[in-house]
């Protein structure tokens, strides 16, 4: 027998092998993996990374050389849905930083993983999509990743781990930045409940089933944080024709295109949109800045000058609508809670007298109401750009006869 043949054959006898044990380590569910020690930000992306990939490492062990002839043969794809702040359904400066880490650390470390773009053709080869959210816990951030098998959309590994908050930069990147909504629509809800679920458990439908349309607004979001905005609108309008195309950072996305590209008149129709849609699902949460400590509007014409069309915008939709709505204002957690009670009901307020200049009618349907800081999103307390969303207007449906 030539040299050759026996090699083929100790390769067959070694992938037969290899087979079996696969066949037997798919009969336990793995443990997600839990770290509790609050890390600095890169050393917590490696903690969570390894953990998640040791509970899949089909070839745990096998004797070295045949864990490598099987890594070899049979390398599995993994894609990566880019990660989210949790709280606020923003990409920021830290999932970015998250999501090139975990790429590189599975590349380099494991060879039997191939890491993959986000994008549609990739979802139809890879086997695993993996999803990746950072959960703000006192003056730390969780950092949870979870691996779903694409076909059967069962969560088959999770694991997290614990970043110090100073080692953590959450400001949002352009899009998230210059949105005027909080990007918060079942979808998102769907993300990030998914990336927290423990190995066996089904992912959240609502997200799978629009996994690929979510492909071409990463694409468009990508585009407009690069500042090509008129590629971006062609990528978000493509976004909208398909079936699952109707979410709020599609519309948002078309937008905030318009706005950059300087054609207004279609900003303000776009805007529309966004507001039929928060409506239709009460989750339209608009960010509106005041100066600090009174209910003027931000001095910088450059970030208030949109108000009034928003507010006309508003108007118009919850008219045709016919809804009633309470107009609850958020402060971020600055100063003290009677104090930022009250700022916020001030600020409602003043919401509310913005509304009824524009429709009489709107304005008796609304009731203003201050939550001060008792539902913040972020809660970092910065009054910047990251807590943003903290300082933000909702506009809740309710009951006409309440």
């Amino acid at each position: 027998m030539t040299r050759t043949s026996n090699f083929s054959m100790m390769t067959g006898l070694w992938l037969g092998a290899a087979a079996a044990f696969l066949l037997l380590q798919g009969c336990g569910t793995p443990t997600a993996t839990v770290s509790n020690n609050a890390l600095p930000f890169e050393e917590a992306i490696a903690v969570a990374t390894d953990g998640l990939v040791q509970q899949t490492r089909r070839i745990a062990g096998m004797p070295a050389m045949l864990a490598k002839v099987e890594a070899k043969v049979n390398k599995h794809a993994v894609v990566l849905d880019p990660t989210l702040d949790a709280g606020s359904g923003q990409q920021t400066a830290a999932t970015q930083q998250l999501d090139r880490a975990v790429t590189e650390r599975m590349t380099k470390n494991f060879e039997q993983i191939e890491v993959l773009p986000f994008r549609a053709a990739n979802l139809a080869k890879a086997e695993y999509l993996l999803t990746g959210t950072l959960v703000r816990v006192q003056a730390a951030y969780r950092l949870n990743l979870a691996l779903v098998d694409i076909k059967g959309g069962t969560v088959v590994a999770q694991s997290s781990a614990l970043a110090r908050q100073d080692t953590v930069d959450m400001k949002p990147l352009p899009y998230y930045r210059d949105s005027p909504v909080v990007i918060k629509d079942p979808v998102i809800d769907g993300y990030v409940r998914t990336s927290a679920l423990t190995p066996g458990q089904k992912a959240d439908r609502t997200y799978l089933d629009r996994i690929s349309t979510a492909t071409v607004i990463n694409d468009a979001t990508n585009l407009y944080n690069a500042a090509q905005y008129q590629e971006a609108l062609g990528q978000y309008r493509s976004a909208l024709a398909t079936p699952a195309g109707e979410q709020i950072r599609v519309l948002n996305g078309i937008y905030l295109s318009y706005i950059k590209l300087g054609q207004m008149q279609e900003a303000e129709a776009a805007f529309g949109r966004v507001v039929a849609f928060g409506i239709a699902y009460n989750q339209l949460g608009v960010k509106f800045l005041f100066n600090p400590g009174s209910t003027e509007f931000w001095s910088d014409p450059n970030i208030s000058s949109a108000y009034g069309m928003w507010l006309r915008q508003i108007a118009r939709e919850s008219g045709a609508a016919k809804v009633c709505m309470n107009i609850v204002g958020h402060t971020s957690k600055t100063g003290s809670e009677q104090t930022n009670d009250a700022l916020s009901l001030k600020r409602a307020t003043y919401i509310k007298q913005r509304l009824t200049s524009e429709s009489p009618e709107v304005g008796s349907r609304t009731r203003p109401q201050g939550m001060g800081y008792k539902e913040n999103i972020v809660g970092s307390g910065t009054d910047d750009l990251v807590d943003a969303p903290d300082r933000r207007v909702e506009f809740k449906i309710r009951d006409c006869r309440a």
